[in-house]
């Protein structure tokens, strides 16, 4: 049992950095640690990904006659791909954050629904009226 624990210890590693990314993406308030949670938890998912493309003794995927085994190139073509979205995804929300921080003057997830609570109830009241 021990073995099979340590013999995997790559997935152990990004089953860790996967639940910390997680884990700030849920429990931080700040947007910035939010983001910075959402990439440490992509990079979990390409690095796993990366790391299943690779075959024991295993060459690149070119013709030659001394190989006999290749490694799988396609998780590591689809990463590319997943590293251009996770830039952009993170370009997008920064962006975000930015405009977020000059409306509302903070970046904490509480202060801004505190705000949006107390525009509603003055929107509330002057309906009222």
């Amino acid at each position: 049992m021990i073995e099979l624990i340590i013999g995997k210890y790559n997935f152990w590693i990004y089953i860790t950095l996967m639940m910390i990314g997680f884990y700030a993406m849920i429990v931080k308030g700040n947007l910035i640690k939010k983001i910075v949670g959402m990439n440490i938890f992509q990079t979990a998912v390409i690095l796993f990904y990366i790391s299943m493309g690779k075959v024991k003794d295993g060459t690149a995927p070119i013709i030659w006659e001394k190989a006999v085994v290749y490694d799988n190139p396609i998780p590591h073509v689809l990463m590319l791909t997943a590293i251009v979205v996770s830039v952009g995804t993170t370009a997008v929300a920064l962006a975000l954050v930015t405009r977020i921080y000059k409306e509302y003057g903070t970046m904490e997830e509480d202060a801004i629904l505190d705000i949006e609570r107390r525009q509603a109830e003055e929107l509330r009241k002057k309906g009222s009226e």
